[in-house]
C-alpha cells in the first residue's frame, strides 16, 4: 500500500474527446451534490490520468465506483479540516475504507493533494516521484477519484487498485475445478472433504477417503493453479479430484484472496 499527496500551486490541457470518454466511463460516480459540483473536475483528472499512461505506454484504468465512494468520503473530511492527509485521527486506514465501500482488490494506492484547478492537481502528481508511480503503475488496474472545492481550492482523492473479481465460494470451486479437470483428472462430486481439508492443518482421520497428495493455498488469481500441483497433474499417476474453499487466513485482513484445498486420489 502505497499513499502520497501533494501541494502545487501552470496549464494541463486534455482533449475534448478524451474528456466525454472519461464523463462516460465514471457514470456510477455517486449522486450527491457535492459530486454534482465537480463532476467535470473529476472527470478531467481521469482522463489527464489516462492520457498520462498512455504516453508512458501502461494500461488505462477502469474506473471503479466502489474506490470512488470510499475516495469521496476522505476528499470531504479533508476538505472539512483544510489540510490533506491519508488519514486522520480517529479515520480507517486506506485498505479498510476501501474494503468497506465495497472494492475489492489485492494492491492498493492513493494520491491526495489540493490546488486551485484539477489541471493543476494532475500537474503535481505527475511532478512528485511518489504519485507518478502511483499513476503510471503497471500493478494497478483500476481507480476511483473525488473531488470536493472547499476553501477556495480543490481537494482531490484518487485511489489506484488492482482489481480483484469478487467470486463466491461455489464459483472459486467451479474455477478451480475446471482448471484441475483441463489436467486429465476426474473431478469427484461434493465438497465436504475438500473443504475441510481447505480449512483444517489436519487431514489424517479421513482414513476412509485420505487423498494420495493434496495442496492447499491462497491467493487473489483463481485464474491459474499453482506450479506444484501443475506438476503433480503432469505425473499421470491421478484419476480423480476433489475441491473445496474455504474463508481466507488473515494476509492483510482488507485485501481480498481465495483459500483452495485439492486432494488427488
Amino acid at each position: 500500500m502505497r499513499v502520497f499527496s501533494a501541494v502545487l500551486t501552470g496549464m494541463v490541457c486534455v482533449s475534448a474527446a478524451a474528456l466525454a470518454h472519461a464523463q462516460s466511463q465514471y457514470g456510477r460516480y455517486p449522486q450527491n451534490e457535492a459530486a454534482q459540483d465537480t463532476r467535470g473536475a473529476v472527470a478531467q483528472i481521469f482522463a489527464l490520468g489516462n492520457q498520462a499512461r498512455a504516453q508512458a505506454g501502461v494500461g488505462q484504468l477502469s474506473w471503479d465506483p466502489a474506490l470512488a465512494a470510499a475516495a469521496l468520503t476522505h476528499c470531504r473530511m479533508m476538505a472539512a479540516e483544510g489540510e490533506i492527509s491519508h488519514q486522520y485521527r480517529g479515520e480507517l486506514d486506506l485498505s479498510t475504507r476501501a474494503a468497506r465501500a465495497a472494492a475489492h482488490f489485492s494492491v492498493i494506492e492513493e494520491n491526495v493533494a489540493m490546488a486551485p484547478s484539477p489541471g493543476r492537481i494532475h500537474e503535481a502528481w505527475m511532478q512528485s516521484q511518489g504519485h507518478r508511480e502511483n499513476l503510471l503503475s503497471r500493478d494497478v488496474d483500476h481507480v476511483g477519484i473525488a473531488v470536493v472545492y472547499a476553501h477556495g481550492e480543490y481537494y482531490a482523492v484518487a485511489d489506484y487498485s488492482a482489481a480483484v473479481e469478487n467470486l463466491s465460494p461455489l464459483q472459486v470451486e467451479a474455477r478451480v475445478a475446471a482448471l484441475v479437470s483441463a489436467g486429465g483428472v476426474q473431478i469427484v462430486p461434493g465438497h465436504t472433504l475438500a473443504r475441510s481439508a481447505c480449512a483444517n492443518d489436519d487431514v489424517q482421520r479421513y482414513d476412509e477417503a485420505r487423498p494420495a497428495w493434496m495442496i492447499r493455498w491462497q491467493d487473489s488469481d483463481m485464474s491459474h493453479l499453482p506450479r506444484q500441483l501443475v506438476s503433480e497433474l503432469g505425473t499421470g499417476r491421478f484419476r480423480q479430484a476433489a475441491v473445496g474453499s474455504c474463508p481466507a487466513l488473515y494476509n492483510g485482513g482488507a485485501f481480498t484472496s481465495y483459500r483452495v484445498a485439492v486432494l488427488l486420489y
